[in-house]
């Protein structure tokens, strides 16, 4: 089955609105073996949304619609849904009690527009709203199905959940659809695919499966989807794509799933019972924050600091001036006496640092925009490596907080930096 979900409404056209929605609705649909093949966003224009409700209906099997079903001028999405399916609106008692509560929970009586949104159309299958005042619509005409649903996100996402998928799931597909995400950091999307190579070396073109390379600031994600007859075969396929991009990029590939970096080394650490410190200049707390981010993390972060300025890194960090005056406060010798005077000065067991010019100001040809150092500092060692991010100073700040938290998934695994 193949899927096209509308969204409805002019504040999604003007990017007032971020439409969340359509992502929720793919995936979930994805989940009981329908792949929407089509998203499609229109204003709150009669005609506009008339002539996608054909197209969507006459080329797919199910249609998703969102938004418009609010109580104003401009929710105009129920009468274009009567329009479309030739039918006028009858008063829902269930849902129209529905409304009284909701309005008694708020010690207010529902003013008539609310009531009215009890109405709805005589030829639909009514998908009641146990979060909201709008109900949804289900039409079913020739073997193709068609939901209308409304636009706020926590009451889309009950019906979807209570009713859209539990009906779609009796249908039974014949087709199931699964997707393994692996995340890889460290290597640029180019070098990757070329470590990887040609992908008919991994499934055949005919075998359902798909590889998608999704480049971001902090790395790749390598997605395999598989569309297969049944679960077993889904599962065996992804696994097996999943052994050979592994045996291929291992050492760039840090989770898989929904896992961050920072819950990876969270359970590294706890694992080997280290405890870690931070110092950040550039990062501005950016990889406290994230280490900070996971529960638990008391149990293996010891400090953070943020050492701005150069004052700060002598004083707290013991960093000795004559580096700053002869290497400036962007080298590898800060780097490498931040990392060493956090972690001693902590009793942790690792200590790591960064020192940069995250821009736009600042850079020079010795010493360009987007130039950090990284330290790393244990009982055995203590080094810095050098980095050049592109970007502006955000992305800078976030390149270079993912590559510290690399930095240190990679000594705990004794995985080589060449």
């Amino acid at each position: 089955m193949k899927a096209e979900i509308i969204s409805i409404g002019d504040e999604l056209l003007i990017g007032q609105v971020i439409n969340s929605n359509q992502a929720f609705i793919a995936e979930k649909l994805n989940s009981v073996g329908v792949f929407a093949d089509r998203m499609t966003t229109v204003g709150d224009d009669e005609r506009e949304i008339l002539d996608a409700f054909h197209k969507a209906f006459t080329t797919h099997n199910i249609v998703t619609v969102t938004g418009g079903l609010g109580p104003t001028h401009d929710d105009i999405t129920r009468a274009v849904t009567c329009k479309f399916f030739n039918t006028d609106l009858v008063l829902n008692n269930e849902a129209l009690e529905n409304v009284k509560r909701i309005f008694a929970r708020r010690s207010a009586p529902p003013r008539k527009v609310n009531e009215d949104q009890a109405l709805v159309p005589r030829e639909c299958t009514v998908i009641q709203n146990r979060l909201g005042t709008a109900p949804g619509y289900f039409f079913e005409r020739d073997a193709k199905f068609f939901f209308v649903m409304p636009g706020v996100p926590y009451e889309m996402k009950a019906m979807m959940d209570d009713f859209v998928l539990t009906f779609i799931k009796k249908q039974n597909t014949g087709l199931v659809i699964r997707h393994l995400t692996l995340k890889t950091t460290g290597i640029a999307e180019s070098f990757l695919a070329e470590q990887i190579g040609d992908v008919k070396n991994l499934f055949s073109p005919d075998s359902g499966i798909t590889l998608a390379f999704l480049p971001s600031p902090l790395g790749v994600r390598l997605r395999i989807t598989v569309k297969a007859k049944s679960v077993d075969e889904a599962e065996h396929s992804i696994r097996d794509v999943e052994m050979k991009l592994r045996s291929k990029a291992e050492k760039y590939i840090y989770a898989s799933g929904d896992k961050e970096l920072e819950e990876v080394i969270g359970t590294l650490l706890k694992e080997r019972k280290f405890t870690l410190a931070i110092a950040e200049s550039c990062t501005g707390g950016l990889i406290t924050d994230r280490i900070t981010n996971v529960s638990g993390s008391s149990e293996y972060f010891e400090r953070g600091m943020i050492t701005y300025s150069n004052k700060s890194k002598i004083q707290e960090l013991g960093v000795p001036s004559d580096f700053i005056k002869q290497h400036g406060s962007v080298s590898r010798q800060v780097a490498e006496a931040m990392a060493f005077g956090i972690r001693t000065k902590s009793n942790a067991d690792i200590g790591i640092s960064t020192t940069g010019i995250a821009g736009p100001t600042g850079g020079s040809a010795e010493k360009p925009i987007g130039l950090v150092w990284i330290g790393y500092s244990d009982k055995d060692e203590t080094f810095a490596l050098q980095f050049n991010f592109g970007g502006e100073r955000r992305i800078i700040k976030e390149r270079a907080a993912q590559a510290a938290l690399e930095l240190v998934r990679r000594r705990m695994l004794k995985i080589p930096e060449q």
